[in-house]
């Protein structure tokens, strides 16, 4: 999900920023700026209520459907699992679950790196250099991708590194709504157990996850 949200809202960004005020800037101004403004676990229900009460296009919460049964665990992920068994029915129905979490957690990371890269762009193709780079005759894909987009990368890659390690923050809500068992469904439970070690364990956890992103951010 972190991946895909970065590499996503860095495409979206550059052209946004390549394509300034057409229909491409302002989708994709509109769709970070709901990302950005959307509370996690308003979206998460907005999303069921939509897709699965309403027009019944998506699965349920939890991993699987009721009629369907996990193949026998071996590395604990689902996905994998059901590979290794060659249980393709499964396979497609857990995939059919983590669409709606996924655009749910990943929206708020969507929405914040997509108006960052979309402005750092700006900034960069209004430098001296693209200018002399124009003026040489070079091809404007070589401007914007040799040239204005890696100067342009710089904040990019630090706040990526950030809303990367914030996913696992708003995986706790996203997690609960949609009965996802994961860390932030199991710190959501021993909260409600009153098990405070678990919760320890797991702030712990994520905390280590921030400082390793923050160093591997600084050393990018």
């Amino acid at each position: 999900v972190g991946v895909g949200a970065i590499a996503g809202a860095g495409i979206m960004g550059v052209l946004a920023a390549i394509r300034r005020d057409s229909w491409i800037d302002h989708i994709a101004r509109s769709f970070s700026l709901a990302g950005v403004s959307a509370p996690t676990f308003w979206l998460a229900f907005i999303m069921l209520a939509i897709f699965y009460g309403w027009l019944d296009l998506a699965p349920g919460p939890g991993q699987l459907d009721p009629v369907s049964f996990p193949p026998d665990r071996v590395t604990g992920l689902l996905l994998v699992d059901t590979v290794l068994a060659e249980d393709w029915d499964t396979f497609h129905d857990a995939v059919a679950h983590l669409v709606l979490p996924s655009i749910v957690l990943a929206s708020a990371t969507l929405g914040l790196i997509t108006r960052t890269t979309r402005a750092a762009m700006l900034d960069a193709l209004s430098q001296d250099y693209v200018r002399v780079a124009r003026a040489k005759g070079l091809l404007r894909r070589v401007v914007v991708l040799g040239h204005a987009a890696p100067n342009a990368m710089l904040p990019v890659v630090t706040l990526g590194g950030l809303a990367y390690a914030n996913l696992l923050s708003g995986a706790v809500l996203t997690e609960t709504v949609f009965s996802w068992p994961g860390l932030g469904l199991y710190i959501t439970s021993a909260l409600f157990s009153a098990d405070t070690s678990a919760v320890l364990g797991g702030t712990l956890l994520i905390g280590v996850c921030f400082v390793v992103l923050n160093s591997l951010t600084d050393l990018i």
